[in-house]
């Protein structure tokens, strides 16, 4: 397919806050570097999202030399070091059925995000020896991913996100979807028949679709709900097993660098788990 290019990247250092969209970034064992690196979690050291909090959205992150950058609203800028001290406390986490350990990052980032979003909570990082092992069930590779639902790339194509604009009375932007690539220079949907693409010396797998929730329907600059759309339109014609799909799911079989207007080569493809519709 000639033409097929990277439109944008996006990572969300803190899971579920608000991302980065850079130029060119490396990828490291778990998907892009410090991708969901982060995660707010309660006192059971369960996950916290925008399903259920929307006011994450409001999060700024950066990534400054070696420390993340948090502006949360009413707060003033909190620098936290990449690595963690040595006296981190190793706390048990959960992510959906998954549970593993986490370091908590203190006080100071806990009293942020606590007053945020009204709740006792704390923020936790990814330790540098332990990565989420990719279902085996999906992909028989060693794939592991960070703080992720479950893969550690999510490829959508501006076709794509066009398409359901064209169906929408309001437009949504991309980051409504929360990708890690953007694709452009495609038909709409053409990542779904997708198996195997190389995006400039990185080959990347497709491994399954998408499946989306409330998040989509979230404002990511003012952290508020938009009604219901655009989940409403997408379930007219992109549901199937009482689920919504819109991307896909990727892992990356090697490391390196990947860049803004990279080329894309199909190396394989599958036959896509939805038609096309016009709806």
């Amino acid at each position: 397919m000639p033409g097929l290019r990277v439109a944008s990247l996006h990572l969300y250092p803190v899971k579920s806050c608000r991302g980065l969209s850079p130029a060119r970034w490396r990828l490291g064992p778990f998907g892009l570097e410090h991708d969901r690196s982060f995660m707010v979690v309660d006192e059971t050291g369960r996950f916290l999202t925008q399903r259920e909090h929307p006011a994450l959205a409001q999060v700024e992150t950066r990534i400054e030399a070696d420390a993340l950058v948090l502006a949360a609203p009413g707060e003033k800028a909190l620098e936290i070091p990449l690595a963690p001290p040595v006296s981190a406390p190793r706390v048990e986490i959960v992510v959906w059925k998954h549970s593993g350990p986490a370091l908590d990052r203190g006080e100071e980032a806990a009293a942020v995000f606590s007053r945020l979003l009204g709740i006792a909570c704390r923020l936790v990082s990814l330790p540098a020896d332990h990565g989420r092992r990719v279902d085996p069930a999906r992909f028989a590779g060693e794939a592991h991913t960070s703080f992720t639902d479950g893969y550690p790339i999510l490829v959508l194509s501006e076709a794509s996100v066009a398409d359901l604009n064209r169906r929408l009375a309001a437009p949504v932007p991309i980051d409504r979807f929360r990708p890690g690539i953007v694709v452009a220079g495609c038909e709409p949907f053409a990542e779904d028949g997708w198996k195997r693409i190389r995006v400039g010396e990185v080959e990347i797998e497709i491994v399954k679709p998408c499946s989306r929730c409330a998040i989509t329907t979230t404002d990511q600059r003012t952290g508020t709900r938009d009604g219901k759309e655009p989940l409403r339109t997408l379930a007219r014609y992109r549901q199937r097993d009482g689920q919504v799909w819109f991307a896909q799911n990727a892992v990356h079989l090697s490391g390196g660098v990947l860049e803004v207007g990279a080329p894309i080569e199909v190396l394989a493809t599958q036959p896509p788990f939805l038609e096309v519709q016009d709806g």
